[in-house]
């Protein structure tokens, strides 16, 4: 039996190692926000960075890789036909085709044409992309361990299907901090009406500091919540109350050694200083016509995905680290052509729009621009297949992305899959290869930028991941 001395000293030293912990995770939080160069001075050198910033364009649902990049011609011929058993090669289906008596081809209805010196290949969905094809590095042969919409886009978020792990964004965000000590280092937006929910979690911060979490941006007159002063109260009461607050919240620090009350006066002060940043911000009348003329009309209406495309340019040219676009309306399990039409609507001139405005600001080179979503779509139809529309079904094992600027090599095409689009057969990419290298590009060595959580230090690609070398 233990000495009542003896379990003394140990709770002592215990409460000597909470407190010596507490205070270093807190002052790291506390001094990201009040002294981000402090805060990255602390993090061990990796190597030159390629690029400075991401912009991460989100397509929820799963765009139709047939009907975008992936051009496929042999399917005009194989249109209608049974799909061979081949090529399914035993892969599971979801639950909403596995009791399909039939697994019809549904060739594309959209033509393809090469585009740019490049000669990308690229659909007549997308004619504004098109004009920017030389710019784009296309990757084919992306594959996920997720077929269902949750597991999948928390996979590519936080490269685990389990929701709890920090976002990509937090992590950039832990290693590299912001360069604008005056907005998050983090900001997500959200547009497109209906499809799959997307949570707070999907950029959140995990088991990480919650400074390090996402700053969801909004539409209307309060594009950060709770952000302006109550009516009646001023500034200078509002600075006195903050400072108040702060000793407060000291006291109760030295009571408890909880870190996130540290993390909690920090982001106090950062509200305070995003009153007069953010309002700078967002109000995009200050930009010109040929803004306007670039991004469309909808750029000027908030909560469009044209204007969170303009807002990501303007908070990447303050030196915010990750900026993320969710866009949902791509699950198209029924009458894909009308609705991947309104998707492309939406997305495709912002999109473009966005690579000209870098490129003409010389910000596309250190800025990685990375679009696509959480998997593709299936060969065969899902449901009634007829002459004007047909649905495709959820597919991990092959889907299309693409990358511009950052050092990734412009017009390429990288990857390939089979005749059916189904399978990949040349240069595969997994979502934590894909993530090895945006972090490499970053200037970070995926390997070594971990956390401990639990005893077991943790990664944004856990045991996995490959730079791609050949993307870059």
């Amino acid at each position: 039996m233990m000495h009542r001395n003896d379990q003394y000293a140990l709770r002592s030293t215990r409460r000597q190692f909470l407190r010596a912990s507490a205070l270093s995770v807190g002052g790291m939080a506390l001094s990201h926000l009040l002294n981000p160069e402090a805060a990255r001075a602390e993090m061990p050198a990796m190597h030159a960075p390629k690029a400075k910033r991401i912009i991460y364009l989100f397509q929820s649902g799963g765009p139709p890789q047939q009907e975008t990049f992936d051009y496929k011609p042999h399917l005009e011929k194989a249109h209608g036909q049974e799909t061979p058993e081949s090529v399914f090669n035993g892969q599971r289906l979801t639950g909403m085709t596995s009791g399909q008596s039939s697994f019809p081809v549904a060739s594309s209805i959209f033509k393809f044409q090469q585009h740019g010196e490049s000669g990308q290949w690229i659909s007549e969905v997308m004619p504004h992309l098109a004009g920017v094809a030389d710019d784009l590095c296309i990757i084919r042969s992306m594959h996920t361990e997720a077929i269902n919409h949750d597991p999948a886009i928390t996979f590519l978020q936080t490269g685990f299907q389990i929701a709890g792990r920090p976002s990509i964004g937090s992590w950039m965000s832990y290693g590299l901090g912001s360069e604008n000590e005056d907005l998050p280092a983090f900001v997500a937006m959200l547009s497109g009406g209906s499809g799959q929910p997307l949570y707070d979690r999907l950029w959140g911060a995990g088991f990480l500091p919650s400074v390090h979490q996402g700053v969801r941006f909004r539409s209307g007159k309060d594009p950060v919540l709770y952000l302006n002063n109550p009516e009646g109260v001023s500034d200078d009461l509002r600075r006195k109350t903050l400072d108040h607050l702060g000793q407060l919240n000291r006291l109760r620090f030295d009571a408890t050694n909880n870190p996130e009350i540290e993390t909690r006066i920090a982001q106090y002060e950062m509200a305070y200083r995003m009153q007069t940043s953010v309002p700078d911000l967002t109000n995009v009348g200050d930009e010109p016509e040929s803004t306007f003329h670039l991004y469309g009309e909808d750029a000027r209406k908030p909560g469009t995905y044209a204007h969170n495309a303009l807002i990501a340019r303007r908070l990447s040219e303050r030196g915010v680290r990750f900026v993320q676009l969710f866009h949902r309306g791509w699950d198209t399990h029924r009458s894909l052509p009308g609705q991947l039409q309104r998707a492309c609507k939406a997305t495709d001139q912002a999109n473009a729009a966005l690579i000209t405005d870098l490129k003409q600001r010389g910000l596309l080179d250190e800025t990685l621009v990375v679009s696509g979503g959480e998997f593709g779509r299936t060969v065969y139809c899902q449901g009634d297949l007829t002459k004007e529309s047909y649905g495709r079904d959820h597919h991990p094992r092959c889907f299309s992305m693409w990358v511009a600027g950052g050092g990734f090599r412009p017009g390429l095409t990288y990857g390939a899959t089979d005749d059916y689009s189904y399978n990949i057969v040349e240069n595969p990419v997994s979502v934590h290869d894909l993530h090895a290298t945006l972090l490499h590009q970053m200037g970070i060595n995926h390997e070594r930028l971990t956390y401990k959580f639990q005893g077991r230090d943790y990664r944004l690609t856990d045991i996995h991941g490959t730079v791609v070398r050949k993307l870059i």
